[in-house]
């Protein structure tokens, strides 16, 4: 339920060339024109079952050190970033002209429910345990600030645990 609702967030936002960054096996492609389409995860074996699953589409280990990407997709990725601002620079970098960085990420003050939800496998427990940083709007729009973004749209979802951010080049 909870990837469904992230893609159900990140919708309405697809259109042009879109970059699928932590796209694990590759969930959102179907939603894409696949020559528009490039699914990045740093897990070979997902990269694996996306390119099984959805051989029409592009997946890569690493992230393209250059090209203009419309969108750039992030689902429940950004929290587990060790550097979050240096992440949104580089795919700043990636952005065409009128470019959007679309973000789904728990919010800061649900820490707690995601940890119960984990402990009874309601959750991933892995993917608890991996959270590198919750955010809220604030902490959001000083590390967009910082890699020169800002934020275009905001939105909670999933009763307030969830958060949508749009941002764009500042």
């Amino acid at each position: 339920m909870l990837r469904r609702k992230r893609l159900d967030a990140a919708k309405p936002f697809l259109r042009g060339r879109v970059l699928d960054y932590g796209c694990g096996v590759g969930e959102l492609a179907p939603f894409c024109d696949p020559a528009d389409y490039l699914g990045v995860d740093i897990d070979a074996s997902s990269i694996a079952l996306a390119q099984a699953n959805h051989p029409r589409y592009a997946f890569r280990t690493s992230m393209p050190d250059e090209g203009e990407f419309d969108l750039i997709v992030l689902l429940a990725v950004i929290e587990h970033v060790p550097d979050p601002v240096e992440l949104l620079g580089r795919l700043r970098g990636l952005l065409g002209p009128e470019g959007r960085i679309v973000m789904t990420t728990p919010h800061r003050r649900a820490a707690w429910l995601h940890t119960l939800g984990a402990k009874i496998r309601l959750f991933s427990r892995e993917a608890s345990d991996e959270h590198e940083t919750l955010f809220d709007l604030a902490m959001m729009h000083s590390a967009a600030g910082r890699a020169g973004l800002a934020i275009d749209r905001y939105r909670r979802f999933l009763f307030g645990v969830n958060q949508l951010f749009v941002v764009v080049r500042a």
